[in-house]
């Protein structure tokens, strides 16, 4: 094991996820599907010359969990991307990654999985700081709030299907499936409300999913060469990132009250990822 490669891969990796979001956040003008269309796009290049270089199949093995995977995947990434039209992204981000939390309770009802009462605690202690984000927070949309709610939601049905997957499938071809059927479902819901890009946005739109595709192959790699719980913990970095951004590029403004509460939903995420990597 290679801690410190580990810890540099992750840094690339949160930081390429964080220039995503950034992107995305610049490009509020442009519906969500549309945006969800390029991003698949960007990544496509990669996933299909992987895949035809070393000779695998992307059909896969379980075609009906590889298309749920991808149908739960576009909608999850659908609604983050309409919720930075009204939160601060990094707001919007710390949010999303309320996956975990949804993912372990889908776990218990569908996989019969068992969760800790200390993971409870740190789940509660999560939810705290959402109450605490709406209740002090007066600038925070409701609407944008319930958004990415949802797209935590999916997200951590998406956790579920990639459980019941697990190695009987190619990773690239899991992220394969999940591109070709944004794509496609982007494409088809971004028709009527297509908005041309002008210049720079171009490279701005194919580079989300250049972004996007970087970032996951370093947080694999990540992941590659350290244990989870010195790994996982670490992901969370995209959250400071994006932060800084909206502030840095955006000008958006966090009260006392929006870091409070992010800081409390990234601190019991954290330690529910240490817990789980000790057990």
């Amino acid at each position: 094991m290679d801690v410190k490669l580990a810890i540099k891969f992750m840094f690339i990796s949160t930081l390429a996820f964080a220039c995503m979001n950034g992107i995305v956040k610049h490009l509020t003008h442009i519906g969500a599907f549309q945006i969800v269309f390029f991003r698949a796009l960007g990544s496509l290049f990669f996933t299909l010359a992987f895949l035809f270089k070393n000779n695998i199949s992307m059909v896969g093995n379980n075609k009906k969990l590889l298309i749920a995977r991808g149908l739960v995947g576009v909608t999850s990434m659908s609604f983050f991307f309409m919720s930075t039209k009204f939160l601060p992204i990094g707001t919007a981000v710390s949010l999303r990654y309320m996956a975990p939390i949804f993912a372990a309770v889908f776990a218990v009802f569908l996989l019969k999985e068992h969760v800790r009462l200390l993971q409870w605690l740190f789940f509660g202690l999560a939810f705290l700081g959402v109450i605490i984000l709406k209740g002090f927070d007066t600038e925070l949309n409701v609407y944008g709030l319930l958004l990415v709610l949802l797209s935590a939601i999916f997200s951590g049905l998406v956790y579920v299907v990639l459980s019941k997957i697990g190695k009987t499938e190619h990773p690239v071809v899991v992220v394969n499936y999940f591109m070709v059927i944004s794509a496609i479902v982007g494409g088809i819901l971004s028709i009527n409300n297509w908005i041309t890009p002008i210049g720079m946005e171009w490279l701005m739109l194919f580079g989300l999913g250049v972004f996007g595709y970087f970032g996951q192959v370093f947080m694999t790699k990540a992941f590659q060469e350290a244990s989870t719980n010195q790994v996982a913990p670490l992901k969370y970095l995209e959250v400071v990132f994006t932060v800084l951004f909206g502030v840095v590029i955006f000008n958006e403004i966090y009260t006392f009250w929006s870091l409070l509460g992010i800081a409390m939903i990234i601190c019991a995420l954290i330690l529910n990822a240490l817990y789980k990597g000790r057990k």
